[in-house]
């Protein structure tokens, strides 16, 4: 069976003080190579996102239009592997991580994500990341990165450009619709700035409230008022 190759996918917006260490460990840990193409996909940044990427060379592309869900779309249509792994910014993916992706890809599973960590040692961002590893998908947000091949990507027609927030909520639904969806038992290391600059518990109280809010259908609007109201250093 020939070796499938995975394209990674990052969606950035000012992220110059991160954007360098993740690609550098990006490179570290996928230990067998099979990484052939890193996307930075750009919302049209005013910081030196572009240089740091520069530095590792890497030439981000600018997406046509700015938010998560487009960049991520545009970045997949320019692709050019059978395996697109959508990655934040600001998340390290685990030690061989592209060797468990190819693993769980010929296991059958078409799409999946890793558990998730925080950069910081709370107790209660420990317990939010034990329950990534619950197969519910009130758990399942990008910050745990999602590998998916390329033609259940198109089957269920990419992301919704719609949602400025909760984009993954709804994609991850979508996919579980039409494939088998892994949940690797390695954790991806994420920053938890947000938390740290917000207060963790407020954090958290937002992110329950606009998740509820989301599930109870209010407009993308009110979510993204809610999300920029109480929370500062937002990026949306």
């Amino acid at each position: 069976m020939p070796l499938k190759m995975i394209s990674v996918i990052i969606p950035t917006y000012n992220e110059g003080q991160t954007i360098k260490t993740t690609i550098q460990r990006i490179k570290e840990n996928d230990f067998l190579n099979l990484v052939s193409e890193i996307l930075i996909v750009d919302g049209g940044s005013n910081d030196n996102t572009f240089s740091e990427a520069l530095t590792e060379s890497i030439l981000p592309v600018l997406s046509p239009q700015k938010g998560r869900a487009a960049q991520m779309n545009y970045g997949a249509s320019i692709s050019t592997n059978e395996i697109i792994y959508f990655l934040h910014a600001d998340t390290i993916p685990p030690s061989n991580f592209s060797k468990e992706i190819i693993d769980s890809i010929h296991d059958g599973n078409e799409a999946g994500c890793f558990t998730l960590k925080f950069d910081f040692n709370h107790w209660f961002l420990k317990a939010n990341c034990w329950f990534t590893k619950l197969d519910i998908n009130a758990f399942r947000f990008g910050d745990q990165s999602l590998f998916v091949s390329k033609k259940i990507y198109l089957k269920v027609g990419g992301f919704c450009e719609n949602h400025i927030i909760m984009e993954d909520q709804d994609f991850i639904k979508k996919i579980k619709k039409v494939a088998k969806f892994s949940i690797l038992n390695k954790p991806v290391t994420t920053s938890a700035r947000k938390y740290l600059e917000n207060g963790i518990y407020k954090t958290q109280a937002i992110f329950f409230l606009i998740f509820f809010m989301y599930k109870l259908g209010f407009s993308q609007p009110k979510l993204v008022s809610i999300y920029r109201k109480f929370l500062s250093q937002h990026k949306i």
